[in-house]
């Protein structure tokens, strides 16, 4: 993977109303990489069905405090679903290590997860399955196609809002609330 800066790196993807069906409806993606040949990232608001300390044990990591354990892993996408890619902050010392911006990075080598289960991981990361693609041009005639909103991601969102707000609270920092837009149906 490339690692300069990419256009659409370290935006959210938000996922508009009229996205009702299928993978993303109500989703929050980051994009990770975006250049001429596509874009690549996670989605950052879908719960898989696996905790941390369920994959820890199938890769025979030992370790990790009960909070890590318990933690949900996302389900990061439909592509390569059976592949952990790791969100966190704290630089790239890990192999295989994608910057996205300042602070940001993604890592898919298992020495990151041994450094989690360690107490010697980053201050904050999360754990996803799977990832989202999209292959040259996809994204930008999807966002032509208004089914994205963009807004700038940031940390708190990132690692600190719940799951289930994230959808809400990223339109929130860029002013939308899709309780006044068209087509959008609350959840009963």
């Amino acid at each position: 993977m490339d690692s300069g800066p990419t256009p659409l790196a370290n935006q959210l993807l938000i996922a508009l109303p009229a996205l009702e069906e299928g993978a993303f409806a109500r989703s929050v993606a980051l994009i990770c990489q975006h250049d001429e040949d596509g874009a690549m990232g996670i989605v950052m608001n879908r719960a898989s069905e696996y905790t941390l300390g369920e994959v820890l044990g199938q890769m025979s990591i030992s370790g990790g405090s009960d909070e890590l354990r318990s933690r949900v892993v996302l389900a990061g996408g439909p592509v390569h679903p059976e592949r952990g890619f790791v969100l966190h902050d704290g630089g790239s010392r890990w192999d295989s290590t994608l910057p996205i911006a300042d602070g940001l990075s993604l890592t898919t080598s298992r020495d990151i997860l041994e450094a989690m289960a360690s107490g010697e991981g980053p201050a904050n990361a999360v754990v996803a399955l799977g990832c989202a693609g999209w292959g040259a041009g996809q994204l930008e005639q999807e966002l032509t196609n208004n089914d994205w909103l963009t807004a700038p991601a940031d940390a708190e969102l990132l690692f600190e809002v719940p799951l289930e707000a994230r959808w809400e609270a990223a339109a929130g920092r860029i002013g939308v609330d899709f309780a006044h837009l068209a087509g959008y149906s609350g959840r009963a």
